[in-house]
């Protein structure tokens, strides 16, 4: 099946840069993000160079990165070929031998498993085809390039808003996909941040889990195991991202104690903002995906044209220096929601603020 992806306009946006779900293509063909080509276009036109661009599943936040990236790409004049794993390694592994074969010069992975992409990067390097490895690092790979935001940073952020809002009290990790390298993590970032606490008993870790496949009802049920060993009693959630503090809040609201659990989250997707200015999730972490995927865009274009890139700096994924272009995030409450991801176009006022006074 070929889709027509109808690119969005892309708003300016300056990120400073540090040195450190919806249905998918189940086709027999790639999903195709290019622009249609005119009519009339004279015989012997070259036909588009084609990037690939390999997608874990298609969650509300996944759905911006497609966009952004096939706009760029398609006014450079460039056909992007996308395809969505489901949260299935084996699909993805099919889908990347799908757009090797389709002739891709470059591919775009966000990996499904971390280590097991490192098979779909294999391939890649025996076609002489150059693969970013994009939010997610694959481990142990000939990665040409990784772009992404400081994961271990956007756990310690988490952490510390909750922290110091609540410096006493039980605590409930909730981790990510244990596939997912970030998961990884943004554990060890918050960790950092809470141990010295955990070892003066300030705070104590009653449940510490993981998500499979980021999914809410997985959060909802390690919420539900929580609260039944401390009796309802816990300070706060230390939720990975915005989809699992989903999960976790609605258990909270069935008891009767959302707001009174502070949760945090990341993405600064719709409904967590919604969640924050009704007062019963604590705070997200923003990420510039303007940035990301214009970068991301643009390199995929200058990889598969065989040009050499330009990184800020070079992050070790197991087997190799990856040269690597990082970027900050920012923690948003209902403090700087506005000011934010509203005044930044990502989020619009009239959606986020729908049925409050």
């Amino acid at each position: 099946m070929t889709v027509s992806l109808r690119p969005l306009a892309i708003a300016a946006f300056t990120m400073v840069l540090t040195a450190c779900g919806g249905p998918s293509n189940t086709g027999g063909q790639p999903e195709t993000a290019a622009k249609p080509a005119k009519a009339g276009a004279p015989r012997g036109t070259a036909p588009a160079l084609k990037i690939g661009l390999l997608l874990d599943d298609l969650h509300e936040r996944w759905h911006r990165d497609r966009d952004l990236f096939v706009e760029v790409a398609t006014d450079m004049g460039v056909e992007t070929l996308v395809e969505v794993a489901d949260g299935d390694q084996a699909k993805q592994n099919a889908q990347a031998d799908k757009l090797l074969e389709a002739g891709v010069k470059a591919l775009v992975i966000v990996a499904h498993d971390t280590e097991q992409a490192a098979s779909i990067v294999e391939k890649a390097v025996a076609r002489k085809v150059p693969v970013i490895s994009y939010d997610r690092l694959i481990r142990n790979a000939d990665v040409d390039l990784y772009i992404g935001f400081d994961v271990a940073k956007i756990g310690e952020m988490q952490a510390q808003y909750l922290l110091s809002r609540a410096p006493k009290g039980n605590y409930l990790l909730i981790g990510g996909a244990p596939s997912d390298g970030n998961a990884k993590l943004l554990r060890e970032g918050q960790m950092k941040v809470l141990e010295p606490a955990v070892k003066s008993r300030a705070i104590r870790i009653i449940g510490d889990g993981w998500a499979e496949n980021w999914r809410a009802d997985a959060a909802a049920t390690l919420t539900e195991q929580a609260l039944g060993k401390a009796k309802n009693t816990v300070a706060a959630i230390v939720a990975s991202n915005d989809v699992t503090a989903g999960g976790a809040i609605g258990v909270l609201e069935a008891r009767g104690l959302a707001g009174k659990v502070l949760v945090s989250g990341q993405d600064a997707e719709l409904d967590a903002a919604r969640r924050i200015v009704a007062g019963t999730q604590a705070m997200t972490v923003y990420k510039s995906l303007r940035t990301l995927t214009r970068l991301a865009a643009r390199n995929a274009v200058a990889l598969a044209k065989g040009e050499k890139i330009d990184s800020s700096s070079n992050v070790n994924n197991g087997k190799r220096d990856v040269p690597a272009m990082i970027f900050d995030a920012i923690p948003v409450d209902k403090d700087n929601l506005d000011g934010v991801l509203i005044a930044d176009g990502f989020l619009k006022r009239a959606e986020v603020y729908a049925g409050t006074k």
